[in-house]
């Protein structure tokens, strides 16, 4: 064989090498995420699936799922290998059935995971479960909570938090879905560069969330238009141990539907994208994109760029 060919032949093993350690570098740059689901009374199946495509897409994470068993012998040794993972997104929800639950090797563990530093996305009715889990309350600072549990926190029109004890006002709940009026209240690393108010598609507002409302911040609020008349958070995040949790009502996808409004919107994809690469790293480089909602229109995706319609 001609010097030539073999020359050839050693530069295609080089390049070939080279583009393999490039892909692989490439793939494990990325930062691991985790969905935990199997139960909720949302449509959890099309919530984990566009959760990880609106991820993925992004060009900044891997995301995997695991799926809580659903018969008691293999849920007892269900123990997801949470440190595996930079962030872990809790889509599950038992307020219909709270029997419905993780293994308590799996709370211990999640518990242990945020503690020493991990991030914890609490994703729309994420924060409706697990009222039987006392360090769950503390992680998600507020959730669907009744009247008697915990602290509601309410924004006054000169935006300081009113501070609302157990048995006052009411449980937590909300009116019907509509295009909300997002106003930040507090600056930070997920909403750095966000207007100060923006539309988010068909949301859910909650009134009177509730909880221990510690170690927290509130994001952003909005106004119940439907409900209350009242405003109320509708982001925050929570310091845990040497772990941070982002807790929102954005989110909402029921039965029935398929890539809904809520989940079109620009606001919300880029929201989502920034909030886990924030509790992965602490900081964040996703760029707000140009068709970011205004206080005067939402902005939605369009139906057809959604793989599976």
């Amino acid at each position: 064989m001609k010097a030539i060919q073999w020359i050839r032949i050693l530069a295609g093993f080089i390049l070939f090498g080279s583009v393999s350690e490039s892909i692989l570098a490439q793939k494990s740059s990325k930062i691991k995420v985790l969905i935990v689901d199997g139960f909720s009374n949302h449509d959890w199946k099309q919530t984990t699936a566009v959760t990880k495509w609106i991820l993925e897409q992004s060009g900044k994470f891997a995301v995997d799922v695991a799926t809580v068993p659903a018969d008691s012998l293999s849920l007892e040794s269900w123990n997801p290998d949470f440190e595996k993972y930079a962030v872990i997104i809790q889509n599950t929800n038992n307020i219909w059935n709270q029997k419905l639950r993780w293994s308590k090797s799996a709370e211990l563990g999640l518990e242990k995971y945020v503690k020493n530093g991990g991030g914890l996305y609490i994703l729309h009715s994420g924060n409706n479960a697990f009222p039987h889990w006392e360090e769950y309350d503390k992680m998600i600072g507020m959730g669907w909570r009744p009247k008697s549990f915990g602290y509601a926190l309410m924004v006054e029109i000169n935006e300081n938090i009113n501070r609302i004890p157990p048995n006052e006002g009411a449980g937590t709940g909300h009116g019907d879905r509509f295009n909300a009026l997002i106003t930040v209240l507090n600056r930070h690393p997920i909403n750095k560069d966000f207007p100060k108010q923006w539309q988010t598609a068909n949301t859910e507002v909650y009134h009177y969330p509730r909880g221990v409302a510690e170690n927290m911040t509130v994001l952003s609020y909005a106004y119940d238009s439907t409900g209350t008349k009242k405003m109320w958070p509708v982001e925050w995040v929570v310091s845990y141990g040497k772990g941070r949790v982002y807790n929102s009502s954005m989110g909402h996808l029921w039965r029935g539907e398929k890539y809904p409004p809520a989940y079109r919107c620009v606001g919300f994809q880029t929201t989502m994208i920034r909030a886990a690469e924030w509790l992965a790293t602490k900081k964040v480089s996703y760029r707000v994109p140009s068709d970011f909602p205004s206080k005067d229109t939402v902005s939605l995706k369009p139906e057809s760029e959604y793989p599976s319609n």
